[in-house]
C-alpha cells in the first residue's frame, strides 16, 4: 500500500512537510522558537555547567579548533587584504584620534600606567645593569672630558691663543714622548672604570627623580595634546601596503608557534579550571546572566538571521528536500505501513 504514489502513507508525507514549511516562515516560527528559548532558558535554571558540559570537553574543544587545526595559507594572505583595505578606506582620513580615544580615556591610561611604579623602577635599575648602557656613559663621559680639556673649558674659550697653544702643546709632548696619548687615555679609562658604579647610581637616582609621577603625566599628556587632532591616515605615515602584510604575516606566523608553546597551553588550562571552579556546580542560568546572554539577545539573533536563512534555504529547495529526507523513512516504514491497515 506504502509502495503506491498515492497511497495514505504518501498523502500523509505529502501533507505533512507542507506542514512544516508553513510553520517554518513568518510569525509561525518566531512564536515557536521564542517559545522554545524561554523553555531552554527554564531549564538552564535547573542544569549545572558540570552537567551540561566537562571541563576536558571544553580543553578538548580549545585543542582541536585553537591549537592543532590546520589553518591555510591563504589565511594571512586575506588578512593583510583586509588590513589595508581598513587603512585605505576614507574614514581613516576623516577620524582624529580623539574620536577613538578620548582625552579622559587617554588620562586614565595614563593614571593606571603611573601605578606600576615598581615595573618601571625595576626597568630603570635594568636599563642601568646592561653593558650597552654602561659602555654609551663612558663613552660620552671620556669624550666629554677630552673635549672640555683640549677645546671646551673656560680658559680657552675666554683667553684668545690659549686653545691653539694646548693642541700645539699636545701635539709637541706627543711627538717628545711617544704613547703620552696612549697614557693619558688609559688613565682616563681607568678612572672611568673606577668611577662608573658611582656615576650610574646617581645616573638611576636622576631617572627615578625626573621620571616622577607628576613629570611622566605632563610629558604624555604633551604629546597627547600634539596628536589628538590628527587624523588617523596621518598617524599612520609611512605604513605602507607592503609593510602592513609583511606585518600581518608575521603575527600569523607567530600565532602558529606561539598556540604549540606550553606557556599558551597553562594559560587556557588556568582559565578554564577557573570556569568551572566558579560555575561549575552553578546552574547555567547564572553562567548566562553573568555573559548577558539573555532570551531577549538569543531572539535578537534569531530575527536577524534564522528568518533570511530559512527562506533562503525554502527558495533554492533545500528546505523541503531537507523535510523529505528526515520524514519520508518514517511514512515508509514497516511500523507506519502496519498502523495505517490497521
Amino acid at each position: 500500500m506504502a509502495d503506491q504514489p498515492n497511497s495514505l502513507a504518501d498523502q500523509l508525507l505529502e501533507a505533512h512537510i507542507k506542514h512544516e514549511l508553513s510553520a517554518l516562515k513568518g510569525a509561525k516560527l518566531r512564536k515557536f522558537v521564542a517559545g522554545e528559548v524561554d523553555r531552554l532558558f527554564e531549564l538552564a535554571d535547573s542544569v549545572t555547567l558540570n552537567e551540561a558540559v566537562s571541563e576536558d570537553q571544553i580543553l578538548g574543544v580549545i585543542q582541536r579548533l585553537v591549537v592543532n587545526m590546520e589553518l591555510d595559507a591563504g589565511i594571512p594572505e586575506l588578512a593583510g587584504e583586509m588590513a589595508s583595505q581598513v587603512l585605505s578606506a576614507p574614514v581613516q582620513s576623516e577620524t582624529e584620534l580623539r574620536e577613538i580615544l578620548s582625552r579622559d580615556q587617554a588620562a586614565a591610561f595614563v593614571e593606571e600606567f603611573l601605578q606600576l611604579r615598581e615595573h618601571r623602577e625595576r626597568l630603570i635599575g635594568e636599563i642601568m645593569a646592561h653593558p650597552v648602557y654602561q659602555e654609551l656613559v663612558s663613552n660620552l663621559v671620556y669624550h666629554g672630558l677630552v673635549n672640555y680639556l683640549y677645546e671646551d673649558n673656560l680658559i680657552s674659550r675666554n683667553v684668545p691663543g690659549v686653545g691653539s697653544m694646548m693642541k700645539f702643546g699636545k701635539r709637541v709632548a706627543t711627538r717628545a714622548v711617544p704613547g703620552i696619548d696612549e697614557t693619558f687615555e688609559k688613565r682616563i679609562k681607568s678612572w672611568l672604570s673606577d668611577s662608573l658604579p658611582g656615576l650610574l647610581q646617581r645616573s638611576e637616582q636622576f631617572l627615578l627623580r625626573a621620571l616622577s609621577d607628576d613629570e611622566l603625566r605632563d610629558t604624555i599628556m604633551a604629546a597627547w595634546n600634539g596628536v589628538e587632532d590628527r587624523s588617523l591616515s596621518e598617524l599612520q605615515n609611512g605604513l605602507g601596503d607592503l609593510e602592513l602584510q609583511e606585518f600581518v604575516v608575521l603575527g600569523y606566523e607567530f600565532w602558529l608557534s606561539f598556540r604549540k608553546t606550553t606557556y599558551f597551553e597553562g594559560c587556557y588550562q588556568a582559565v578554564v579550571a577557573h570556569l568551572f571552579a566558579k560555575y561549575g556546580d552553578e546552574p547555567l542560568a547564572t553562567l548566562l546572566g553573568d555573559v548577558g546572554v539573555t532570551p531577549a539577545v538569543v531572539m535578537a539573533e534569531v530575527d536577524a538571521f534564522a528568518q533570511p536563512t530559512l527562506d533562503l534555504l525554502r527558495q533554492s529547495g533545500y528546505l523541503e528536500g531537507l523535510l523529505r529526507r528526515r520524514l519520508a523513512p518514517f511514512y515508509r516504514s514497516a511500523a507506519a505501513k502496519k498502523l495505517l491497515e490497521s
